[in-house]
């Protein structure tokens, strides 16, 4: 049987550049209107019992071409269960990826995909029950809506927000884990948490680059983690949107959950550097980080990015300028595209069941802080 590649699927990305029996050379495609390209996503059929050669040769023009080094690429045959390709490899520029399919249909992709149409499987398990409220907060460039799911009923007011950058699929896997715990109706620490606070929950800030299978940007090219200072409608309303139900709700406490190319591990990055900094803030961060790291063995401080110095904070990003415009204590979660070096999983690296793990363990680091939060709170 001839093998066929394909792409051409919600959140899909590969173009075929030649094909000599069961080897074929690849290319990312671009996200539109912009540069930035390193997720891929296709389907491989007909090499059932064969061993397959894909090379994606442009791989060194990639926006992050550290994070092929150590990379191992993700396959599944029945898009549920993902598993790494132990020969995976990376040298001048190609990646290259063999392995040996056991039927005939098999997906490979950068990471486990979370496609649209699992997210409106999401949007409708959560929606459907009856102590959570569901608001569009408005409307991406190609017409889809940013969801947005309000649980609990308590005084802290807590966002939660994934997949500004589209293809870091590992924040709406991990989106999927806090949604599960929190609406647990038997789970103590979600009864506390729901007590204690208002969830708002946006699952998916990019519908548009996550549907075109896009890295970074939506769907004219724009970053929206750099577009909280001055959101708008013609460029990033997706920004806009939360942003406005931000300013009218309120923020205590906000993740912005992502995924990193290049370092394998988890980690924070925080506010520092911003103009109006507080003792309270940093305090009440270092706390949050402090109790995960203490709860989950695949969180750590040690690697991260680099801190600015007082007064040199980018205030494009939504962790910055939330701290800043608010006085809340935010952040942003990466998690790994390769593994937890420090725990490793040789057969899926991380992973979506590991994200939605992480999740669980971030929420129970929000219930160790909550009373010092609450205290905090009281005192701005």
């Amino acid at each position: 049987m001839t093998l066929t590649i394909s792409s051409a699927f919600d959140a899909g990305n590969i173009r075929v550049v030649s094909q000599d029996g069961d080897r074929a050379d690849l290319e990312i495609v671009k996200d539109h209107m912009s540069d930035f390209y390193q997720w891929f996503y296709f389907r491989v059929a007909g090499g059932a019992g064969r061993e397959v050669t894909l090379r994606i040769t442009n791989c060194a023009g990639a926006a992050y071409p550290h994070g092929w080094h150590d990379y191992k690429a993700c396959v599944s045959a029945d898009r549920e269960e993902w598993l790494r390709v132990p020969d995976t490899s990376y040298s001048n520029g190609i990646l290259t990826i063999r392995l040996t399919p056991a039927t005939d249909c098999i997906w490979v992709a950068y990471f486990a995909p979370y496609s649209m149409e699992r997210h409106h499987d999401l949007i409708a398990s959560i929606a459907a029950l009856e102590f959570v409220d569901y608001s569009s907060l408005g409307k991406s460039l190609d017409g889809q809506d940013i969801d947005c799911l309000t649980i609990g009923e308590g005084e802290l007011s807590v966002w939660l927000y994934a997949r500004q950058h589209p293809g870091e699929t590992m924040a709406e896997w991990w989106m999927e884990g806090a949604l599960d715990k929190l609406c647990d109706p038997d789970d103590p620490v979600a009864r506390v948490l729901r007590r204690e606070c208002t969830f708002r929950v946006v699952p998916n800030m990019n519908p548009d680059g996550s549907r075109r299978g896009h890295l970074r940007t939506n769907a004219v090219g724009v970053n929206l983690n750099r577009e909280w200072h001055a959101p708008s409608a013609d460029k990033s309303p997706e920004v806009l949107c939360v942003r406005n139900a931000m300013d009218e709700a309120g923020v205590d406490f906000a993740m912005d959950v992502h995924g990193d190319e290049a370092i394998p591990a988890n980690f924070l990055a925080g506010f520092e550097g911003i103009p109006s900094i507080t003792e309270r803030q940093t305090r009440m961060f270092g706390l949050f980080s402090d109790a995960l790291e203490r709860i989950s063995p695949d969180f750590q401080t040690r690697q991260g990015y680099e801190i600015p110095a007082p007064g040199e904070a980018n205030m494009s990003m939504s962790t910055t300028q939330l701290a800043e415009r608010y006085g809340c204590v935010s952040m942003t979660l990466e998690m790994p595209f390769k593994d937890n070096f420090d725990l490793p999983d040789p057969v899926a690296g991380w992973s979506p069941e590991r994200s939605r793990h992480l999740a669980f363990s971030c929420l129970d680091a929000l219930h160790a802080i909550l009373p010092e939060l609450k205290k905090a709170n009281g005192s701005r």
